[in-house]
Formats: C-alpha cells, sequence, structure tokens
C-alpha cells in the first residue's frame, strides 16, 4: 500500500474510532505532539481542543452520531475528506435543549499528517445552519 492510501486509512480510521465512535486511546495514537487546528480560534487550536469538541460536545448531543466519507483525495502529506456527521439531538448541544431531531453536519476537511498522525487541519462545516435550525425548534 502506498502513502497517499495509508494517509486515506488513517483519515478514514479517524473518522470511525475518534469522532463517530469517540475513542480517546486511537485519538491519542493518531494525533501528532504538534498538531494545530488552522480552522479553530488560536486559543482552541490544539489537540486537546479538538479532543473536547468530540468527547463534551457533540458524542453526548448526539449519542448514535455517525460519520459517513463520501470522497477522500490525497496528494502529497494531505487528505481532503468530503463527508456528513448525523445523529439525533437527544443531548444539551451549546446551550440548546434536546429537540429529538435528526441532524447532518456536512463537511470537508484536509488533514496533514506526518508519520502517519494528525499534524494540521482545515475545515468547513455546516454546524452553524444545523445550531439555527435546533433553536428554532
Amino acid at each position: 500500500m502506498n502513502v497517499l492510501e495509508k494517509n486515506k486509512d488513517t483519515v478514514k480510521r479517524f473518522n470511525k474510532e475518534v469522532i463517530q465512535n469517540c475513542n480517546e486511546a486511537i485519538f491519542r495514537e493518531l494525533m501528532h505532539v504538534n498538531f494545530i487546528n488552522r480552522s479553530a480560534p488560536a486559543t482552541a487550536n490544539d489537540s486537546n481542543a479538538m479532543w473536547n469538541t468530540f468527547h463534551a460536545v457533540l458524542k453526548p448531543a448526539f449519542p448514535d452520531l455517525a460519520v459517513e466519507i463520501f470522497d477522500q483525495v490525497a496528494e502529497g502529506d494531505k487528505v481532503t475528506t468530503r463527508k456528513a456527521i448525523t445523529g439525533t439531538h437527544e443531548g444539551v448541544l451549546m446551550g440548546i435543549a434536546p429537540t429529538h431531531k435528526r441532524i447532518r453536519i456536512d463537511v470537508i476537511d484536509i488533514v496533514r499528517l506526518q508519520d502517519g498522525k494528525y499534524i494540521e487541519h482545515w475545515g468547513l462545516n455546516t454546524l452553524q445552519t444545523v445550531l439555527a435550525d435546533l433553536k428554532s425548534e
């Protein structure tokens, strides 16, 4: 297997084991010590802040959270992924009481890997649209 396919497999594993299953051991295994999330504020752009988003924000709000990957493109040390995060709003999300509504967050992200680990991330998602929709319930 070439490095591009290995990198794509690492990103798939991250999405399933970390985002969907909230497995902290796998998260720590796949994160480079110098990781930086380029899409997050400077005060919350490290791996601990990223783990907090999955573990303390998304998973409690959407216990049945699932990730579906539609496309992946790998070039050099980067993998771009188009995916959707889905779930049922069963817990408090950023102050919004459970609505029991099904949600879908569309995501496009780019991950740069080094030595098989996440070292940089850039992303766009529709979470703000989902939040506005849930608030209108």
